[in-house]
């Protein structure tokens, strides 16, 4: 068994702030931790830093199968970099990619996968990649979409909506924990502190309440607000958007809903993201 903990979801899901939870309370802060200094206590698996150490030749020059090849030795220098659980957060499915698995099960020591309403993912996947609703939809639908690689991060290999979910949560694990995004927002105490449980984190009321408070939506918008976060791409006026659960109902329209509906139904269907007369 190894030391990673995988922070995973589809992008726009909740996984920052997951990570701003994490942090603030592993840490037992007594003000909020910068929301640009998460890196310190959880790593990205994308990161090409990590795959700059095994590679003897520039990233550029690897082909898919060059990248996959390097993947099971990046995931074990991070396992090791720390004698404690290490956070990893990752957008990766959990599948084969070039012949080798996006995820190294030999150094996982647990998972917690957020989930979110492919309807609300849709909205903010938009705006944080600056495209037509339209064109999302069509990318959250093929089994081959990833985001390309750059100077600082490696391909990521998302997959379509439905994949990405069912390959993280089609078994019942022990070491598996899932989190729906809507409950994060609906009950966050109860759904934090079920977190902190699966981790095994004795930790009392008014330090869990007090982690729940400084990464709530409101906290990390104001922390954007005043200092920028290294994460908000380009095209974004802001990252953190509304955190509301639900916008779709306002933002899509029939014939966009009906499409995430036909491609989704299934994997909709078995965390209740079906709406009435669907």
């Amino acid at each position: 068994m190894g030391n990673i903990v995988w922070l995973a979801s589809y992008p726009k899901s909740g996984n920052t702030w997951l990570r701003a939870f994490l942090i603030n309370l592993i840490t037992d802060a007594e003000e909020p931790i910068d929301i640009n200094k998460m890196g310190a206590l959880t790593f990205g698996d994308s990161q090409s830093h990590w795959y700059e150490k095994v590679s003897n030749v520039k990233l550029k020059s690897l082909s898919s199968e060059g990248l996959a090849s390097l993947r099971p030795k990046v995931h074990e220098i991070i396992a090791n970099s720390s004698d404690n659980s290490v956070f990893v957060k990752t957008h990766n499915a959990l599948v084969e990619v070039s012949g080798a698995n996006m995820i190294t099960r030999s150094v996982t020591a647990g998972v917690i996968y957020v989930v979110r309403n492919p309807l609300d993912v849709t909205l903010s996947y938009a705006d944080h990649l600056g495209q037509p609703i339209d064109r999302i939809i069509d990318l959250m639908s093929r089994k081959d979409f990833e985001t390309p690689g750059d100077e600082t991060h490696v391909p990521v290999h998302h997959s379509d909506w439905s994949t990405h979910v069912n390959s993280w949560t089609m078994t019942s694990h022990p070491a598996f924990h899932i989190v729906r995004y809507e409950d994060m927002t609906s009950q966050p105490l109860k759904t934090f502190s079920a977190i902190a449980k699966f981790l095994r984190m004795k930790v009392d009321k008014n330090r869990l309440r007090r982690a729940v408070r400084f990464s709530s939506f409101k906290t990390l918008a104001a922390q954007e607000k005043l200092n920028g976060f290294i994460e908000r791409t380009p095209v974004q006026q802001n990252f953190f958007r509304s955190g509301k659960a639900g916008a779709w109902k306002k933002k899509l329209n029939a014939n966009q809903v009906k499409r995430i509906i036909t491609i989704h139904r299934h994997q909709m269907a078995r965390f209740d993201y079906l709406p009435k007369g669907y």
